[in-house]
């Protein structure tokens, strides 16, 4: 059975994808931050990031910043398993509202 994936990991991986190659920290913080219309804070995202690793959900690499004098950036990307994770996670949930009428209504 595969491990299930849980609601932020999920929004960290999808960061992930959205950002492509310019996914490093504060880019996916924000992404985040604007998708969830929430304030999150940085070690919500780092904490996530690191099980994301050992799990085999994701990559990092190291790449000079943008400008010249900037220091160099970790970079991070999905893996063809964290892909797989978040299809699983999505079609869970499909499956679960499936029959339901959106949005749901209290039973009288």
């Amino acid at each position: 059975m595969t491990e299930v994936i849980g609601p932020f990991e999920q929004a960290v991986l999808l960061a992930l994808i959205r950002l492509g190659k310019d996914a490093y920290g504060r880019a996916i913080l924000n992404e985040i931050q604007e998708r969830l219309n929430r304030d999150v804070s940085a070690g919500a995202v780092y904490a996530t990031l690191e099980p994301l690793e050992s799990k085999g959900w994701r990559r990092r690499g190291l790449r000079l910043g943008p400008r010249l004098e900037a220091a160099a950036r970790r970079y991070f990307a999905p893996t063809a398993a964290g892909i797989q994770a978040l299809n699983d996670a999505k079609s869970a949930t499909n499956r679960l509202w499936k029959g339901i009428s959106w949005p749901p209504r209290v039973p009288a």
